[in-house]
């Protein structure tokens, strides 16, 4: 049971690490590239509508 619970335990600090690496990346893309930027908002609009509309589904 140990050995489970520290694979579990070093997958989320693998994941917390990338997470980490990839918002620092992104951040430095998001102040340097105009375009960038826009294509991120859009993807941001889009996945927002697709999770408006799966909510809509189930009320």
């Amino acid at each position: 049971m140990y050995r489970r619970t520290m694979g579990f335990i070093r997958g989320i600090g693998a994941g917390v690490i990338a997470g980490v690496a990839i918002s620092a990346m992104g951040g430095r893309m998001m102040r340097q590239n105009r375009r960038f930027r826009r294509n991120a908002n859009k993807a941001v609009h889009a996945v927002n509508g697709m999770l408006d509309n799966v909510t809509s589904m189930f009320r």
